[in-house]
């Protein structure tokens, strides 16, 4: 992944072919995921006053999921990200944060937070001082009312540069639940290997779950460790997505109440569905698929 200016992110769509245009971005699709599976979700996130500002608002919020973040007024545009897939399903990902990045303090709504027992942050929003003051300040309000926060490391590259700043903000306790791969997982900590990064990570997030590609998935919560093997696909076509889809099974199956190893099954389900078709939002109805 890569992130381009406006300018490169034009030259770049210019040179591009015929392409399928869908809404996205993490946290959003893993809101979608819930609402999808019949949770209840709302979505906090910056977009600018354009069109594809009004098709982000449009879609999600014609999947179920509370969206009221005014758009941004300004000649930055809205956020996409530019994804080339090979044969092979993996993506290259060129992203143009755009407004995005202009995610305010002021623009959370406290009382929104307050209601809602988990807070889920994204790490894309980490990096930028305005939008990592946000997510700070998501997390205050959060805490302040005795509710559980989850934090997605979201892509490898993000660690670059801000691997202090995840480190202090897990020491500190802050966060209830991490989502990782095994890649970002041994970049975050610096181990060896995976065995490693769980051994650094276990003792500082009450619920840690990793995922594993085509090796399923693990959780560590309690001092137990439990293992689920991926969910068998026909053809993977398209990995854009699936870790926010697992996490958006993970919390659908964890709100309802259901066991760790039923979250960890139910994230693989809702991550093979998004993963046998291009773009990360679910087409299967997943509520029938997870049957939560």
């Amino acid at each position: 992944m890569q992130l381009l200016g406006p300018e490169a992110a034009d030259r770049l769509y210019d040179a591009m072919g015929s392409a399928r245009e869908t809404s996205g971005g993490s946290a959003a699709n893993t809101m979608a995921g819930i609402a999808a599976m019949g949770g209840r979700a709302a979505f906090v996130g910056q977009v600018a006053a354009d069109q594809l500002g009004s098709i982000f608002a449009h879609d999600i919020r014609a999947l179920g999921v509370q969206f009221d973040t005014a758009p941004l007024q300004s000649e930055l545009p809205t956020g996409r990200c530019l994804i080339l897939v090979t044969p092979d399903a993996q993506r290259t990902m060129n992203t143009c944060p755009g407004a995005s990045h202009q995610l305010r303090p002021d623009a959370l709504d406290e009382a929104l937070i307050r209601s809602a027992p988990l807070l889920m942050l994204e790490g894309y929003l980490f990096g930028p001082e305005l939008p990592r003051q946000t997510l700070f300040h998501a997390v205050e309000i959060a805490r302040s009312a005795g509710n559980r926060v989850a934090f997605t490391l979201s892509e490898s590259v993000c660690i670059a540069g801000r691997r202090e700043g995840f480190q202090a903000m897990i020491d500190r306790g802050g966060i209830d639940l991490l989502f990782a791969n095994e890649e970002e997982a041994v970049q975050l900590t610096g181990a060896a290997d995976l065995d490693g990064a769980v051994r650094a990570l276990q003792l500082k997030v009450p619920t840690l779950v990793l995922t594993r590609g085509a090796a399923g998935a693990l959780a560590l919560e309690n001092g137990a460790r439990t293992d689920v093997p991926a969910v068998p696909v026909q053809q993977v076509v398209d990995t854009t997505g699936a870790g926010d889809l697992f996490a958006a099974g993970f919390l659908a199956a964890r709100c309802k109440g259901h066991g760790i190893e039923r979250q960890l099954m139910t994230g693989g389900i809702a991550a093979a569905e998004v993963i046998s078709h291009f773009g990360a939002r679910p087409i299967a109805d997943l509520a029938e698929l997870v049957r939560l």
